[in-house]
């Protein structure tokens, strides 16, 4: 018996469980876009090996507020969640986290290269 192994009511199974990497893919495009504000097709995603860890590295772009409504009003980047610097600081470990939770995988490390702005008119990315 494998004591790593879960039991279901008595019973101790064994064998893999894997996550092809065009799911885990997927995932990471999808809390990235969910973070970034900006549409999951729009986010390419690589992974690497980090010393044995997964190392996440995001291409994508990020929404921000009309350029006008932002210079009449600085409180309206606030409600975006604040600079484009601090939203990606943000939004590494949200995407961390979240590809973490709901993968089980183990994350080193998420870089994220931002490769253009959307305005938007809404507020923060929820």
């Amino acid at each position: 018996m494998n004591p790593g192994a879960p039991a279901v009511s008595g019973q101790v199974l064994s064998g893999h469980n894997r996550i092809s990497t065009q799911a885990l893919t997927s995932l990471a495009k999808a809390a990235a876009a969910q973070a970034l504000g900006c549409d999951a097709q729009d986010v390419r995603a690589d992974w690497a090996d980090d010393g044995g860890l997964l190392a996440l590295s995001l291409v994508a772009p990020i929404s921000i507020p009309p350029l006008r409504a932002a210079a009449a009003d600085p409180a309206r980047l606030q409600a975006f969640g604040g600079s484009i610097w601090e939203r990606t600081v943000t939004a590494k470990a949200r995407i961390l986290a979240t590809v973490t939770e709901l993968s089980g995988a183990q994350l080193s490390r998420v870089d994220i290269r931002i490769s253009g702005a959307r305005i938007s008119e809404g507020g923060r990315v929820k």
